[in-house]
């Protein structure tokens, strides 16, 4: 279980800081290559592409990238065409900004700059993305659910993601909203997903197998490969779930985690 191929992935819970030291997005600016970085802000996403996309432009030039381009693809027929597919093979830094991971991957999905994205990553390219940029990483990625409720079958809705990270499933804005729920009621229902709930300006850095933890808050991961006991199978939809021997991380900045292995350590500050 792993980040496919030779590229970085910095997952980004929301809300990352963009007034302050910007911890997050210039780690984006210096992994893309700083001064040489060749970015592209995707900005499918949001219903907001122009002033999203400047507020990040700006940010991204003052923190010292020359090139910095706007992309806003909104719909299948933009998404499919060659010209703008291949213009992404310059890029060494492709960051995707919040908004609507359905819209994000419904658009995107199977297309040509979909399969350019995946390219340049494979290239060793740095995918970044915020919210629901986040969310789309995975294979399957959460596109709905109540975060008041208890674990229940009910707690999540899902849909097929980029792709990027194999058998995990990322939440944002997680302890902010509150979403442990819906982590648990995924790894009840498949306990060899790792659950990943990365909270508001905090990131995961993703590099093969090994993750590290940036930024102000925390990332917890639920591990459910041990469980003894569900109750997911013959449940309703709507009744609460009963799972024992889960395992649970709560890593801040200074802790890595291997995906492979599932277990966290403490790196070097």
């Amino acid at each position: 279980m792993h980040s496919k191929n030779e590229g970085v992935l910095l997952i980004i819970g929301g809300n990352e800081d963009k007034a302050g030291d910007c911890t997050i997005l210039k780690k984006f600016v210096e992994l893309a290559g700083e001064r040489k970085a060749r970015i592209a802000i995707l900005t499918t996403a949001t219903e907001l592409p122009e002033e999203v996309g400047r507020e990040y432009q700006t940010i991204f030039n003052q923190l010292g990238a020359e090139q910095v381009d706007i992309i806003h693809i909104a719909d299948r027929l933009q998404a499919s065409e060659k010209q703008i597919g291949h213009s992404f093979a310059e890029y060494t830094g492709i960051f995707f900004t919040g908004g609507d991971q359905l819209r994000l991957t419904s658009i995107l999905g199977g297309s040509t700059v979909n399969q350019e994205i995946v390219a340049g990553f494979k290239r060793g390219a740095v995918i970044a993305g915020t919210s629901a940029g986040a969310s789309v990483m995975s294979q399957i990625m959460i596109v709905g659910g109540d975060s008041s409720e208890t674990p229940k079958k009910s707690s999540i809705s899902l849909a097929q993601g980029m792709g990027l990270l194999e058998c995990v499933v990322i939440d944002q804005h997680f302890a902010q909203r509150g979403r442990i729920n819906r982590l648990l009621a995924i790894v009840a229902q498949n306990p060899n997903v790792l659950g990943i709930g990365i909270d508001e300006d905090t990131a995961l850095l993703v590099k093969g197998n090994k993750c590290s933890v940036i930024g102000s808050q925390t990332v917890t991961i639920v591990d459910g490969r041990a469980i003894l006991h569900s109750n997911i199978s013959e449940s309703s939809r709507f009744e609460a779930l009963a799972i024992t021997n889960v395992k649970l991380h709560i890593l801040p900045y200074g802790f890595g985690f291997d995906l492979c292995t599932r277990i966290p350590y403490e790196k070097d500050r």
